[in-house]
């Protein structure tokens, strides 16, 4: 059975020259009453709202009012809404200071502002999984980061492949937080995992791993841990 038009992604992909490049107008129909702005940021509500399996075009018509019809002519699959929607979230990023010259510093502080984004809009690391083309604000945002990236001397091609790396470890990370604080795990599920790693770590199969457990604790909390891991990972970054 053929899915409905606002499940599918377009079988050509985005076209970037149309959606960023030409005005955001209809391409055909009668003038709608609303804007292309308002129909993404309808979209954007919802799946902050009730995540990103409830954005389809024919909800995100019934938010603003209109027929779905009227909104293919802005959006005319999920895959360009999803563009648009993530490019319309990344205008909470383009408001940066300079560069300071300390790059590893600059780039921490880069990381830490998508951790917060992401987590305000927990859909965005499954939907950066998949889009392909960044519009005007994520090109900001990346702007910023490649200027932070100067003073290391890497090739282009190489702070590219260090904000692509980047993203995707903040995405993997928020992603894990966010599963984590909403999975149902009690006290006494929590104790027996505890009892179980005990015993394993005691059987004398587990050395490795037993010393592992055996090391002094470290703070736990979200914050402090995507702090730990980001700070492994730019400060071994080898620029040479």
């Amino acid at each position: 059975m053929t899915k409905p038009r606002d499940e599918r992604s377009g079988a050509a992909g985005v076209d970037p020259e149309q959606l960023w490049l030409r005005p955001a107008e209809p391409r055909r129909g009668r003038r709608p009453s609303f804007s292309r702005e308002e129909i993404v940021a309808a979209a954007v509500a919802l799946a902050d709202t009730e995540g990103l399996e409830a954005v389809t075009v024919r909800r995100v018509a019934a938010q603003v009012g209109s027929g779905a019809m009227s909104l293919y002519s802005y959006a005319p699959d999920k895959e360009t809404l999803l563009e648009l929607m993530v490019d319309h979230v990344s205008a909470e990023l383009t408001d940066t200071d300079p560069p300071s010259g300390d790059w590893r510093a600059d780039l921490k502080a880069v990381a830490h502002r998508q951790r917060v984004h992401m987590l305000r809009h927990r859909w965005l690391p499954a939907a950066l999984s998949t889009r392909r083309v960044p519009g005007p604000h994520t090109l900001a945002f990346l702007e910023h980061a490649l200027a932070v990236l100067r003073p290391t001397g890497l090739d282009g091609a190489a702070k590219l492949e260090v904000f692509a790396q980047l993203t995707a470890f903040v995405a993997g990370q928020v992603a894990y937080e966010v599963a984590q604080s909403t999975a149902a795990r009690s006290p006494d599920r929590a104790a027996a995992e505890a009892r179980y790693l005990a015993a394993v770590a005691a059987d004398g199969h587990h050395p490795e791993l037993a010393e592992a457990l055996a090391a002094p604790g470290r703070p736990l909390t979200p914050e402090a841990t995507f702090t730990r891991f980001l700070d492994r990972l730019i400060d071994g970054l080898d620029t040479g």
